[in-house]
């Protein structure tokens, strides 16, 4: 996600390096740099000309902090300046006085309507809401199914009617089953076309009118990049949507969606699908993307994520077992495996700040990585993974582990030898001893060879705004708590 234009705003940083302050000559090749980006992102050319401008502006205007470089200032302009072009704060989803708060869902087809529905019931379930989906896409084959299938999976009840029921009785009957449930929020799946079509919008329309719902999200495929925004204004103009979600940010989405809709149909987008898994579901917050954009992560959100998954008793324990040196195999497991839960691991790893430098080469190759670690370790007996050093002392214990792996010996033995290295570390930096810290296997040194050598002090992003914001640099050992160690 906003790799190619995340690279393209690293090349404008390289405009001023050098420079001892921000003047009208050396401000133009950056500019241009900026231009170049978000124009190859498809991002709309009126939000672009608008952009620049205010960049420029507020560029020239600026007053370099004593101690801070020119890109520096120049990243935080930018930094800035993205922020309001996407609306500038999180707007939460509506809750109304009295239950349900009705939610009408549209969108084109094919764009993951349905489950972005899923998706939606179970943040807000997560939330201590309780939700009813109803089903009104009578129209695509096995749509109705689909959204039962998902409405078990999350444990949330769905309301249908069959698919010769009409949509519009179908909408109603299902507001008043919540009503009747007593359930927070009613979810309303509609049904979507190919391309835009006055008999869809008529459709809707009617379902808008008799159901009278609190909040009309569009969902909308970022893949399409200004086109979303475009999409975005119609729907608002003859429907009156309330807000966007943007599905399929993780993929190939070049950012022209995401810097559009906001400033072209003047409506917020409220969340962001992010994967395929019915969890994948983000609120929007504007400060973060920017973050992302910039290379900076998004550690806001990571922490969040974690949170959902971390035990604070568990967490505690773990605390304990690292500085007295009894962290063993199992512990390091259940580690790997509270990692997959928060999703997948180039989503995780590129909200740690400079870490979107890494290639999806080197995403593979820490992937790969874990699943050996993992393999390895489901072939060790109980006893041997909360004792490393049996395996450490005993030759036939590893043939033995890398027989049952389909690993060789020599995997086992850096596997053993790399965790002892890893423990020893882990206990000296919970104790705040960071002298004499390797930086370069699999568990050492921040990310370190797992991820063939990504550094990320190198993204300047890292370096930049962090500088920007604190006139400083942080002192290099505080980085190095930003390692793989427990979550």
């Amino acid at each position: 996600m906003f790799d190619a234009l995340s690279d393209r705003l690293e090349s404008a940083w390289k405009k001023l390096r050098g420079q001892d302050k921000i003047s009208q000559s050396n401000i133009q090749d950056a500019l241009r740099e900026v231009r170049r980006a978000l124009l190859e992102a498809d991002v709309n050319l009126q939000v672009v000309k608008d952009f620049i401008n205010e960049v420029e502006t507020k560029a020239q205007g600026a007053e370099v902090i004593a101690g801070i470089k020119p890109e520096q200032q120049f990243i935080k302009i930018v930094h800035d300046e993205l922020v309001k072009v996407m609306g500038e704060e999180n707007v939460p989803l509506a809750q109304a006085s009295t239950s349900p708060t009705v939610v009408l869902m549209a969108g084109l087809q094919g764009t993951g309507k349905t489950t972005a529905t899923a998706k939606l019931a179970l943040h807000l379930r997560k939330l201590n809401r309780t939700c009813l989906m109803v089903a009104t896409d009578v129209y695509r084959p096995a749509a109705i199914d689909q959204l039962i299938t998902l409405g078990k999976q999350i444990e949330v009840p769905v309301f249908q009617l069959g698919s010769d029921a009409d949509p519009v009785e179908i909408a109603r009957q299902g507001i008043a089953q919540g009503k009747a449930d007593g359930v927070d929020t009613v979810i309303i799946d509609t049904a979507g076309r190919l391309q835009i079509d006055q008999d869809m919008m008529a459709e809707l329309a009617q379902i808008k009118a008799t159901v009278q719902p609190h909040e009309i999200l569009l969902v909308v495929d970022s893949m399409t990049g200004q086109e979303a925004a475009n999409l975005t204004r119609t729907f608002h103009d003859q429907i009156g949507i309330t807000g966007a979600i943007l599905t399929k940010m993780d993929g190939d989405s070049r950012g022209g969606a995401a810097l559009s809709v906001r400033q072209i149909s003047g409506q917020p987008i409220k969340f962001v699908g992010v994967g395929e898994k019915v969890e994948a579901l983000q609120p929007f917050y504007p400060d973060r993307m920017a973050s992302r954009i910039l290379g900076m992560g998004d550690v806001l959100t990571l922490v969040e994520k974690a949170q959902e998954e971390i035990d604070l008793a568990d967490a505690e324990k773990m605390q304990e077992k690292i500085l007295s040196a009894k962290f063993d195999f199992t512990d390091f497991l259940k580690q790997l495996r509270l990692l997959k839960n928060m999703g997948s691991l180039g989503g995780i790893i590129k909200m740690i700040p400079g870490m979107n430098k890494l290639t999806d080469d080197q995403l593979k190759q820490g992937e790969t990585q874990l699943k050996r670690c993992e393999a390895m370790i489901n072939s060790m007996t109980q006893q041997e993974r909360r004792d490393p050093d049996l395996l450490a002392s005993s030759p036939s214990r590893r043939r033995r582990v890398a027989g049952g792996s389909g690993y060789k010996e020599n995997d086992v033995s850096k596997l053993v030898s790399d965790f002892q290295r890893m423990r020893g570390m882990m206990q000296q930096m919970g104790q705040g001893n960071f002298s004499g810290m390797p930086g370069g296997n699999m568990f050492g040194g921040g990310m370190g060879n797992m991820f063939g050598g990504g550094n990320p002090q190198a993204a300047p992003g890292w370096r930049g705004y962090n500088a920007g914001a604190t006139a400083k640099k942080k002192p290099k050992k505080d980085k190095k708590k930003k390692g793989f160690g427990t979550l």
